[in-house]
């Protein structure tokens, strides 16, 4: 009889032990959620960053042709705060198209129209009247120019800064240009 009044113990998982670890679980699955919005959001961004290569090296392309066509002098191949005066702005600029000049990041940019790129709208074809035309607003250009120990060499930095998401990122390119042709 003693047997029977005794109640069998089962062995398991209390209910505040299966709680803790959904907690826990719940932890790990939110945080790699956030993971994952952030590896989206900073993919989404390669457009941008290839765009800011872009941007980069058309400024600097454009300093070597005008250079060595002979279109700007070595000595206006500095920024405007230098001695004696170059014609490159030394402050960030929105990316607008180039100006008269036709340089990147002189002062004629200033009356100049904003930039932007096209993309092929709905039907999926360049060149026809639905493309897309998507502003560059949220990237801006320095050109920065400094001499070198050499005065017939002078240090380029073009720095692309651009907003992706919430992320702010920056490309740089740096080169040099000679006075000599």
């Amino acid at each position: 009889m003693r047997e029977a009044n005794k109640v069998r113990r089962q062995k398991g998982f209390t209910l505040i032990e299966t709680m803790i670890a959904l907690m826990i679980l719940m932890g790990g699955i939110l945080s790699l959620a956030a993971m994952l919005t952030d590896a989206v959001v900073y993919m989404q961004g390669s457009q941008d960053d290839f765009l800011a290569q872009q941007m980069a090296q058309q400024a600097m392309e454009a300093i070597f042709t005008a250079k060595y066509t002979s279109s700007i002098s070595f000595a206006q191949i500095a920024n405007t705060t230098s001695t004696p005066p170059g014609i490159f702005l030394p402050t960030p600029q929105p990316i607008l198209q180039p100006g008269t000049d036709g340089l990147f990041g002189t002062s004629t940019d200033l009356t100049a129209p904003a930039a932007y790129i096209i993309n092929p709208g709905p039907d999926g074809l360049m060149g026809t009247s639905d493309d897309i035309n998507i502003p560059l607003g949220n990237f801006t250009r320095t050109i920065t120019i400094t001499p070198t120990s050499d005065s017939n060499l002078t240090s380029v930095t073009i720095t692309v800064n651009y907003t992706t998401g919430r992320f702010t990122r920056s490309y740089a390119m740096t080169s040099y240009v000679s006075a000599f042709n």
